[in-house]
């Protein structure tokens, strides 16, 4: 990405051999009404498929990325964000973890993952959501 801005992973889900991550420009955001959001990139790389797809992320969207950890934790399955608005992701939190990326949803193109994460997973990707939070709370 391109400017001065900090880009943060909000999350990550990786093993040796592939990983799909998301990347969010923590700079100035994209205001549209009373929402800010920020460009994010759903990064997807393996030994068979390397993918960058682009998003706008919001406030809104790290709080429900936020309920979503918690539903990963109680092994329920998850997509985010929500609304259809954009690219997204699904997590089903099997053994391995089920991560599909989707493209925007007038392409209807998915990469299905499957990654055998290390045991501490959801606790480095609730410190990723929290850097991620500060950097954006952050004054400009």
């Amino acid at each position: 990405m391109v400017g001065g801005a900090q880009t943060l992973e909000l999350f990550r889900f990786a093993d040796r051999g592939q990983s799909v991550a998301v990347e969010v420009r923590c700079g100035a955001p994209l205001t549209m009404g009373a929402e800010r959001y920020y460009s994010a990139e759903i990064v997807l790389t393996s030994d068979f498929l390397n993918g960058r797809v682009g998003l706008q992320v919001s406030h809104e969207d790290l709080d429900e990325w936020e309920r979503c950890l918690d539903a990963l934790e109680a092994e329920e399955g998850v997509e985010w964000p929500a609304g259809g608005r954009s690219a997204w992701v699904d997590v089903v939190p099997d053994d391995p973890v089920e991560v599909t990326v989707h493209d925007s949803p007038s392409t209807q193109i998915a990469v299905r993952v499957p990654i055998d994460v290390a045991s501490e997973w959801l606790e480095e990707n609730r410190l990723r959501l929290d850097r991620v939070r500060a950097a954006v709370s952050a004054p400009s």
